[in-house]
C-alpha cells in the first residue's frame, strides 16, 4: 500500500468538440496531504475534478485512484463536493443525512449531527427554507462526515461569509484521517493558504507548477496568493 499513490494521473487529455480543455496533465497525490488546485475561472479545474469523479471520460490518458481505474470501486473511497449543490431541496436535512447513511457505508451520522449543531443548522428544516450559504454548509458537512480516502472539494467557500470560512477550514483540517488527502479547488487562495501542504497551479488546461507550499513560499519569499497573482497577471 505504501508504494501506491492515492491519486495518479498520467498524460491526461480532455477535449470537447475538438477544443482542448486539459492538455497532458500528470499529477500524483500521496496520503496525508491537503492540496490546493489553484487556477483562474475557466482554467480546467472543474473538468479535472469531474474526470477524477468519473463524471466525464478522458479523451486520452489514465486516472488511477488507490491503484485502480476510476469507477464504482474508486467512488467508494472518494468524497466529492461539487461546485453547485445537488441535494433535493424539498428534503429536510435529517432526511438527506439518512440518505447519505444508506448510500455510503463510511458515513458517520453522529459526526455529521455534531458538525451541523456546531454550525447552528437545524436538521429538521427543509433545505428549501435555507439560504444558499446554509445549503453549502450542509453539503460540506455531509461530504466531510464520510471516512473517505480522498476528499475533493470544488469551491467549498464560494457562498459563505469570512467568519464561516475559518470554521469550515478548521472542520476540513480536523476531520480527515492522517492517511487521507484533500484536494481543494478554489480561486480564494488567501483564505485557504494556511491549511495547504501542496499547491498545484493550473492555467489554460495545463499544470504550470506543483510544489510543497512551504518550499514555494520560502523560495519566492511571498505568500501563495501573491505568487499566484504574479504568475497569472491579466
Amino acid at each position: 500500500m505504501s508504494n501506491i499513490k492515492l491519486l495518479e494521473i498520467k498524460n491526461l487529455n480532455k477535449s470537447f468538440d475538438n477544443k482542448e480543455i486539459l492538455k497532458d496533465i500528470n499529477l500524483s497525490v500521496s496520503g496525508g496531504k491537503i492540496i490546493g488546485l489553484l487556477g483562474k475561472n475557466g482554467a480546467g479545474k472543474t473538468t479535472l475534478i469531474k474526470l477524477i469523479n468519473d463524471l466525464l471520460t478522458p479523451t486520452s490518458g489514465e486516472i488511477l485512484i488507490n491503484g485502480k481505474k476510476v469507477g464504482v470501486e474508486s467512488k467508494k473511497i472518494v468524497s466529492y463536493l461539487p461546485e453547485r449543490t445537488y441535494l433535493n431541496k424539498q428534503m429536510k436535512v435529517s432526511e438527506v443525512m439518512k440518505y447519505f447513511k444508506d448510500f455510503y457505508s463510511d458515513f458517520d451520522y453522529d459526526k455529521a449531527e455534531k458538525l451541523l449543531k456546531d454550525l447552528d443548522l437545524d436538521i429538521n428544516k427543509p433545505l428549501s427554507k435555507m439560504s444558499k450559504g446554509m445549503q453549502e454548509k450542509v453539503q460540506l458537512v455531509l461530504v466531510m462526515s464520510r471516512k473517505a480516502k480522498l476528499y475533493i472539494l470544488d469551491e467549498p467557500l464560494g457562498g459563505v461569509d469570512p467568519a464561516t470560512r475559518d470554521y469550515i477550514l478548521d472542520t476540513i483540517l480536523s476531520n480527515f484521517n492522517e492517511n487521507a488527502s484533500v484536494i481543494i479547488s478554489t480561486h480564494l487562495i488567501s483564505d485557504i493558504e494556511r491549511i495547504l501542504d501542496e499547491v498545484v497551479f493550473i492555467d489554460k488546461g495545463k499544470i504550470v507548477l506543483q510544489s510543497e507550499a512551504d518550499k514555494l513560499r520560502n523560495k519566492e519569499k511571498s505568500s501563495i496568493d501573491e505568487i499566484f497573482r504574479r504568475t497569472f497577471k491579466c
